[in-house]
């Protein structure tokens, strides 16, 4: 989940940074798509990698880790979001 876009100068030189705020209800949707995306490797006939099991589990403690009632309504999940950007996700 990258919200940072880059801008370029014609000589490939970074210009600018920009930053975009991401709502509770945009992360959330992207995160239950990567969890149902990533199902398959939990089923019964699959043993999944410690990496993946933290992986998961990161995923679905987002909220509950980032949320804070006295934020700014974008503050926890820009923050959500830029932790799952830093995360490395399994192969």
């Amino acid at each position: 989940m990258n919200r940072s876009q880059e801008f370029f100068n014609a000589q490939g030189e970074l210009i600018d940074t920009v930053y975009n705020d991401v709502s509770w209800d945009i992360l959330r949707s992207l995160r239950d798509e990567e969890l149902k995306n990533s199902d398959w490797r939990f089923m019964s006939d699959q043993t999944p990698s410690d990496e993946w099991i933290a992986y998961r589990v990161f995923l679905r403690d987002l909220p509950q880790n980032f949320f804070d009632e006295s934020d700014e309504p974008s503050q926890g999940a820009n923050a959500a979001a830029d932790a799952w950007n830093e995360y490395e996700i399994p192969e």
